[in-house]
């Protein structure tokens, strides 16, 4: 019998760092909760020392979306690099649920997305400064994490104010 043990205490030992790392439910770990006061969140933001905001423009049939919840927003990561510099919420582009925006004014999500922010296509990445003003937007899925995670940083360290993110990220390479 402790033979068998051994082996299976052994496996179990080596498995447990792998653990920490297995892909976490982005709505739990990635997507901030929020009362749809957006105005309110960038206000926290600030308090926080956040770097700023990203709404993730989503809905329910896009398979880009349902790609990057799977394979990019579900790692631990990026989880903890964007937790770590912004604020993230999810937005439904065929949402009739109110939210207030940043200036505080009430509209659906539906209208905050297409005829506010002229969300077109999902995913819509988009990041926001503390001041609420739009400072990068990525339409589609990214690559990989590892293009998300640059593409945080690319805002976080301010580079957006002096060239694209496609310029920035052929430097990176």
């Amino acid at each position: 019998m402790k033979k068998i043990l051994f082996p299976f205490a052994l496996l179990m030992m080596l498995a447990m760092p792998l653990q920490a790392e297995l892909p976490r439910d982005p709505y739990q770990f990635f997507f901030n909760d929020t009362f749809g006061d957006f105005s309110d969140e960038l206000e926290t933001a600030r308090q926080d020392g956040k770097s700023g905001v990203l709404l993730f423009f989503e809905m329910d049939d896009c398979p880009f979306c349902h790609w990057m919840k799977q394979n990019v927003l579900n790692q631990v990561a990026v989880q903890e690099y964007y937790r770590d510099n912004f604020m993230m919420f999810s937005v439904d582009v065929e949402g009739d649920v109110e939210i207030v925006n940043f200036d505080g004014r009430n509209m659906s999500q539906k209208d905050f997305a297409f005829r506010e922010h002229r969300v077109r296509a999902t995913p819509a990445l988009v990041f926001f400064d503390l001041e609420g003003n739009q400072v990068h937007r990525h339409t589609g899925r990214t690559s990989d994490p590892d293009e998300f995670l640059l593409m945080g940083k690319y805002v976080v360290d301010g580079v957006y104010k002096d060239m694209r993110f496609t310029r920035y990220k052929r430097e990176q390479e």
